[in-house]
């Protein structure tokens, strides 16, 4: 790993740990339990898969078993933290009420999908199905973050802190999709993709970072009648 690769590692894994104890030690720490969840797990990754690195090498069987679960555990995480965030976005409304349901639901015909898909496939078809999931599971939480992220300009959500939490999963969502497509249509820059996709989780961890530590829990936007009336008055 080059100097600029170790700096956003480590800048990353910081607020990882940052955003996690952020999450646990809130008041209302319910709400951003899914997230917790997922920055924990996302930061205790890191220095397991040193170790397992170190130990066996990055061709042995057992790194890559390592790397194909945790990866599939960690877009499980990621899928529910798109749905613990769509139900607080559809609180208010009738969908809320069916929301775990059809999270579940989809979770599992995604999981059933991914096994019919690597069915008979030659290897080792536990690893085989946790790479599919992975795959079939972030192209799920990919659709549903683009849903979500216009349900809240079309419900006109007032939650600053909310919205930007949404807001900045659906930026990392699109830069992540532009960076496949980009290494798809374009393979000479498949290196440089590589290196730009810990940029964007470095960028999402710093969202949220600044996110729960400068904004408050009760903050809301102004509806924009009540800003033009403002801007009218003087």
């Amino acid at each position: 790993m080059d100097l600029f690769g170790s700096v956003v590692w480590a800048a990353t894994f910081l607020l990882e740990v940052y955003v996690f104890l952020r999450c646990i030690l809130a008041r209302s720490a319910s709400k951003y339990l899914s997230i917790g969840l997922f920055v924990g797990a996302t930061a205790l990754r890191e220095p397991l898969q040193y170790l397992v690195l170190s130990r066996y090498g990055q061709s042995s069987p057992q790194y890559s078993a390592f790397y194909f679960y945790t990866d599939a555990l960690l877009t499980v995480f990621m899928y529910l933290t798109i749905m613990h965030l769509c139900q607080q976005v559809f609180e208010r409304t009738w969908v809320q009420r069916y929301t775990r349901r059809a999270a579940m639901l989809l979770l599992g015909l995604t999981a059933l999908f991914s096994y019919f898909v690597v069915r008979g496939s030659p290897g080792q078809m536990s690893a085989l199905f946790a790479n599919e999931l992975s795959q079939d599971l972030y192209f799920v939480g990919l659709v549903l973050t683009y849903l979500l992220w216009a349900a809240v300009f079309r419900l006109r959500e007032t939650r600053i802190r909310l919205v930007q939490l949404v807001l900045a999963l659906g930026v990392y969502f699109s830069g992540t999709a532009a960076l496949y497509a980009t290494r798809n249509l374009f393979p000479a820059l498949h290196i440089v993709c590589g290196d730009l996709f810990p940029v964007l989780s470095l960028l999402l961890m710093a969202s949220w970072a600044y996110t729960f530590t400068r904004v408050p829990e009760g903050a809301r936007l102004a509806p924009a009648h009540l800003v033009r009336e403002a801007t009218a008055e003087r």
